[in-house]
């Protein structure tokens, strides 16, 4: 056995703490038992080796403050020895915080950087996250965001945070803005995709989301924000929070995202790399929703980075050289 993971050679028991209650039992145990893979801890709660009060429980059991968890034995990583960012990457993702309170951390997430750890990954922005803030046990992402695209990222510090806003947005109470720049002439300045998305592999195991009757229901509100030439900077509203599916949508009307190697075009983005694009252009530009508790509602805006404002003008500039 490697010195890098440990066995617990012995059932231990948890007790639920305020702040934990309402989560499920396998996000708990997933998040308890770093290093373990998640088939494991779905194995060991289907063979009843997880029990809470004694009784056995379904993956989907939302735990109560006081529940006694008893955990088998299992092997896992050794949490000493977490994966460490470098201070570059802390820096940068300091300087990223645009809002932070009791209960919320707001950042412009950079394009680039994951959410989080895995897939190869050491470490994402939650992992460096709770490195910058050690005493802050509960931080927790929202929601999340490719890799690529930039933005408003949420990240809750208290479990009773997480769950108000997970609930918010089941509800559509978190309105989200992205904008995107693509290339063509849409008819009209507003379109509404209504698609269903559906997960797939591709042969050599490339994860796509393709447009498909079986899929999950999917809603896109688009709007034009300006049209510059053959260029338009749009603007969308996700109804539906689906893997890549603003991307997905976008080229569904044949309009993909300038910069995206997976659903977009190869030519389009050659061209557009020698303009200076060296990214996915999507980012998500701003956050609205009113805490339960509160009458007034928060706003957030996260700025685009400068390598993108810096191409927006010189397409301007393109755009009214040939107008003339």
């Amino acid at each position: 056995m490697s010195n890098s993971q440990q066995i617990y050679n012995a059932v231990h028991t948890l007790s639920i703490e305020p702040g934990y209650e309402g989560q499920r039992i396998d996000n708990f145990l997933i998040n308890h038992l770093k290093g373990v893979p998640k088939s494991l801890v779905y194995r060991i709660l289907r063979r009843g080796e997880v029990r809470v009060n004694k009784g056995r429980i379904k993956a989907n059991y939302r735990l109560q403050v006081g529940d006694q968890v008893r955990v088998p034995p299992v092997r896992m990583a050794d949490r000493d020895e977490p994966a460490r960012v470098d201070n570059r990457q802390l820096e940068r993702l300091e300087k990223a915080i645009i809002f932070e309170d009791k209960r919320l951390i707001v950042l412009n997430k950079p394009s680039g950087i994951a959410v989080h750890g895995g897939s190869g990954l050491s470490f994402g922005v939650i992992e460096a996250l709770r490195q910058l803030r050690p005493d802050e046990r509960q931080l927790e992402l929202v929601h999340r965001l490719d890799r690529e695209t930039s933005g408003c990222l949420l990240v809750a510090k208290r479990r009773s945070a997480l769950r108000t806003l997970h609930e918010l947005m089941r509800s559509n109470g978190i309105d989200k803005r992205y904008i995107a720049l693509v290339r063509g002439n849409w008819r009209r300045d507003r379109i509404e995709v209504d698609a269903p998305l559906l997960k797939n592999t591709l042969q050599g195991g490339e994860r796509i989301v393709v447009v498909n009757p079986r899929g999950k229901e999917s809603l896109t509100r688009f709007s034009i924000r300006e049209r510059i030439g053959d260029f338009q900077l749009i603007e969308a509203r996700l109804m539906t929070g689906r893997t890549h599916q603003i991307r997905v949508h976008a080229a569904h009307l044949g309009t993909p995202v300038l910069g995206d190697g997976k659903y977009g075009d190869a030519a389009t983005n050659r061209e557009l790399r020698d303009l200076g694009l060296r990214r996915l252009f999507l980012h998500a530009e701003t956050l609205r929703f009113r805490w339960p508790d509160e009458k007034q509602f928060q706003h957030f805006r996260a700025p685009l980075e400068p390598a993108l404002e810096e191409l927006l003008s010189r397409i301007r500039t393109s755009a009214h050289a040939n107008r003339y």
